[in-house]
């Protein structure tokens, strides 16, 4: 046989060989899908309820912002709603308030929703918190930038003696629940919005500090703290400003802006 004929059926049979491994190559890849969909089909679901749209704080439930979504029966935890353990919750759940933010698709659960009646901002409240409100202004309130949810440090601006200016940290990274906003019209036509009063999430002791602080200072004014520090500690205060603080009852005399005196208050007998 001539070598150009040896050649040209050496040629031919490399090509058969490669065409055959890629062929079983393909089939099997085929099989190992099919396989993986089989195994897929065959893992139970639950229908667990999750929200249907991003929902922010303070924004209500309802038929529009809730959906049931098939979920992985060995995915469970505890704390998803399912049509198992609460079948109506659609209709149980209609006007809730959500205390944290939502995303779609993400579960409902309880942690993140409050009660359906109409007292929005006492449902945002962890419980032992308190709600107070303080003026604020571009000048006070970092430019405008603070949004609910926000973390900020309150600083007190007060007269010291010779009328020397002191400024001090009262309360630090304590968190913003709502802003009241104002729409104020500009001289050339344009409007803008701007946050007249914050109301804060403070402890009760928090709540005298600043009630204190509102009679003393010159101004108060809210310094935006970064998102980095929402773990840090939000329950510290300026304790020279509570009355009381050894437990014995006391009368704290403000005079110009300054605390003169503290004097034990008597107790009626």
């Amino acid at each position: 046989m001539k070598p150009a004929r040896i050649i040209i059926l050496a040629v031919a049979v490399v090509a058969a060989g490669t065409a055959g491994f890629l062929a079983m190559r393909l089939a099997g890849g085929r099989n190992v899908v099919q396989q993986a969909e089989a195994v897929l089909k065959k893992e139970k679901t639950v229908d667990v309820l999750v929200a249907a749209a991003n929902l922010p704080v303070g924004s209500r439930l309802g038929d529009q912002s809730l959906r049931w979504s098939a979920w992985p029966e060995g995915g469970l935890v505890e704390g998803l709603i399912t049509t198992a353990n609460r079948p109506d919750a659609l209709t149980e759940l209609k006007g809730v308030v959500v205390r944290l933010p939502l995303f779609e698709g993400e579960p409902i659960r309880a942690e993140k929703i409050a009660d359906s009646s109409s007292r929005i901002l006492s449902s945002l409240l962890p419980a032992g918190k308190r709600a107070v409100a303080t003026e604020i202004s571009v000048a006070t309130g970092a430019g405008g930038f603070i949004l609910p949810n926000d973390r900020v440090d309150v600083i007190m601006v007060r007269k010291g003696e010779e009328d020397a200016l002191l400024t001090e940290t009262i309360l630090s990274n304590v968190r913003v629940l709502a802003i009241d906003q104002q729409i104020e019209e500009k001289d050339d036509g344009s409007k803008t919005v701007v946050g007249t009063t914050a109301t804060l999430e403070l402890t009760p002791d928090q709540t005298k500090v600043i009630t204190v602080a509102q009679q003393m200072a010159q101004r108060l004014s809210l310094a935006l703290r970064s998102v980095a520090d929402a773990q840090e500690a939000d329950t510290g205060a300026a304790d020279y400003l509570l009355s009381g603080d050894t437990g014995t009852p006391t009368i704290q005399i403000i005079k110009a802006g300054a605390i003169v005196t503290s004097q034990a208050a008597a107790v009626a007998q």
